[in-house]
């Protein structure tokens, strides 16, 4: 008998899905019918679209996304830098291990109230992001470099195939799904890390900061609209990031 074809399950947000949750939300809204408890989705983006016209808005989101994008950038280079000298100096690797778990273990909110010891509340969303993304990087990269096909690279040193092309063909293609999978998950860490740090630094013009106002004077409609923003944000910067990977591996595939 033919074999049936089986249809690959999509990955994604499925929009059926977003409605379903959004209207859950507003039942529940009207249940409650306490504001100061549960503002319902359509107050919610009313009130982000009054917050969208005025400047300190944007101003807000380009001071976190600036120093949580930097974070997670310098976490990318030096986990990735980091694991290519600890596959080719196992006395790297040996020394690395007790911080990577240590990066691991210890919980966020740890991290914040240390740093803020030693580091500028403007800047310690930056470090706590570099800090979330280094060992899921480091790991990741690391395993990957270890499951690259020996016969290939064998064979890439017979045929004396460059350097520069064993990395762009041989390298990257292995390695890359490994790093890809590391920021899909640390994407998400270092954005929820950032904020929490600047929650709890209270850096002024951060969107940290339009947060922890929000609870002090429990303007529900303000903290819900900012969690959408934080939300929009994280996913969008995933969104791009992802793509930009791909990118640059294609141009380096067929350059």
């Amino acid at each position: 008998m033919e074999e049936k074809r089986t249809r690959q399950p999509r990955h994604g947000i499925r929009l059926w899905a977003v409605v379903f949750w959004l209207a859950l939300w507003q039942v529940a809204a009207m249940c409650i019918k306490q504001e100061i408890l549960l503002v319902s989705p359509v107050l919610a983006v009313g009130r982000l679209a009054q917050l969208a016209l005025t400047p300190g808005f944007w101003g807000s989101i380009g001071f976190s996304l600036l120093r949580i994008a930097s974070g997670f950038l310098l976490g990318l280079g030096f986990g990735v830098g980091l694991a290519v000298c600890s596959a080719l100096w196992v006395r790297v690797r040996e020394l690395l291990a007790p911080f990577m778990q240590t990066a691991k273990s210890i919980p966020v909110a740890s991290f914040i109230i240390l740093c803020l010891v030693w580091i500028s509340s403007r800047n310690l969303s930056v470090f706590i992001a570099f800090l979330m993304v280094l060992p899921v990087i480091y790991t990741n990269t690391l395993e990957g470099i270890g499951n690259m096909d020996k016969g290939l690279q064998d064979m890439a040193r017979v045929f004396g195939v460059p350097a520069a092309r064993r990395v762009a063909y041989i390298y990257t293609s292995q390695v890359m799904p490994y790093i890809k999978s590391g920021c899909k998950i640390s994407l998400g860490i270092c954005w929820k890390a950032g904020i929490a740090a600047e929650v709890i630094g209270i850096p002024s013009g951060s969107i940290g900061e339009k947060l922890y106002q929000s609870k002090i004077f429990l303007d529900m409609p303000d903290l819900f609209a900012w969690t959408i923003v934080i939300v929009t944000i994280s996913v969008l910067f995933e969104k791009l990031v992802l793509r930009l990977m791909e990118w640059g591996v294609y141009a380096m595939e067929h350059r």
